[in-house]
């Protein structure tokens, strides 16, 4: 094992093919890591643009589907090699008109923050404080509700809705998970559940012979499912029959009660309540016993269904606004890769470029 001197430039050639960035200190690398040194017959400073665009187009991929590089498909790598200050040069060019889209791209997401924290501040106040600003409160004596108005109800929500969870078939037996045609919500849907209100498919189905021999069950449409383990509390109404795993909780609304739209809302402003709740250092968890303590409050129908109503349209109106600065951002990113790419091969002539004063 050697030293990458401090300074020295780093590529990663496994995994997260194309990765760069200088040493700050004398350092030890793994055998994922290429370490070029400033006796480099081309700056470092020119290598770290030209690397990720020259070595990454000999990656190969291996049997579990990862990009990967070796040490002789690196070595063979052909580069376009100006001289050393023309390089320097480029180099130059590149940190000046790179810095000013990065720092755009750093305002753009900053923005999509802002918009995200707006929109959970709406849904917060919406299930908290309702729509009408005089409405007599009352203390809920529950910290994450605060003050609420005076006519709703506070309660455990395992009293508003009925709580289930369910299992996962054993995947040894084969014959559990052949032909199947019941959508099952487990862990592998949080990114589906992370970005959407209504969930309709799943990335795994059970059959009904699965279900028979094991814990799991049919549950009913319009349940409000809602993760327990890992990315707490990612939540979304089903919309059609739907088994569960034990990592996620299905709350079957009784719609005299709560309706499950409503429910969802309450599930996205307790994000941070539920955070409380959480415990492992691993794998976050939140234990059962915690989840039949969770606390909501909880209008009439005809209210809940206004609320619903213009939250909704509100968060779309989020929603939009963050998908709107999101293509921009790739927009920006595009055009960062289009312009390295432009420098290195030539494309743009920066040999007498010099930074405006």
């Amino acid at each position: 094992m050697t030293i990458a001197p401090k300074g020295s430039l780093l590529y990663s050639f496994k995994l997260s093919v194309g990765a760069v960035s200088f040493a700050g200190n004398d350092m030890y690398t793994n055998e994922a890591i290429a370490s070029f040194l400033e006796e480099s017959k081309l700056p470092l400073s020119y290598l770290y643009y030209v690397l990720p665009k020259y070595l990454i187009e000999n990656a190969s991929t291996n049997i579990y589907g990862a990009r990967i590089l070796n040490q002789e498909l690196i070595c063979n790598a052909n580069l376009i090699a100006p001289e050393f200050e023309e390089a320097q040069n480029i180099a130059a060019f590149l940190d000046h008109e790179t810095a000013k889209i990065d720092a755009l791209i750093e305002k753009q997401q900053r923005l999509i923050e802002l918009l995200k924290e707006k929109r959970q501040a709406v849904i917060s106040h919406a299930v908290t404080k309702g729509l009408n600003p005089n409405a007599p409160m009352k203390d809920s004596g529950v910290e994450w509700l605060g003050e609420v108005p005076a006519h709703w109800k506070v309660s455990r929500i395992k009293n508003i809705a009925q709580l289930e969870s369910g299992h996962t078939p054993d995947k040894k037996i084969e014959e559990y998970w052949i032909d199947c045609n019941i959508p099952w919500v487990s862990l592998n849907d949080s990114t589906q559940l992370k970005a959407v209100d209504y969930i309709t498919d799943t990335a795994f189905y059970l059959n009904d012979k699965g279900i028979a021999n094991s814990s799991a069950r049919k549950l009913p449409a319009r349940c409000v499912v809602f993760t327990r383990d890992a990315s707490i509390g990612l939540a979304a109404i089903t919309t059609r029959v739907m088994a569960v795993s034990q990592h996620v909780i299905a709350w079957i609304c009784d719609e005299e009660k709560v309706i499950p739209e409503y429910l969802l809302l309450v599930f996205y402003a307790m994000k941070d309540e539920l955070e409380r709740y959480t415990f492992g250092a691993t794998l976050k968890t939140i234990g059962m016993a915690d989840v039949k303590k969770l606390v909501g409050v909880f209008p009439s129908i005809s209210e809940q269904k206004s609320i619903v109503e213009n939250v909704f349209v509100a968060k779309e109106k989020f929603d939009l606004s963050v998908s709107k600065v999101e293509a921009a951002i790739q927009l920006s990113k595009e055009r960062r890769t289009a312009l390295i790419s432009a420098a290195v091969t030539g494309k743009i002539d920066v040999r007498d470029w010099q930074a405006a004063a």
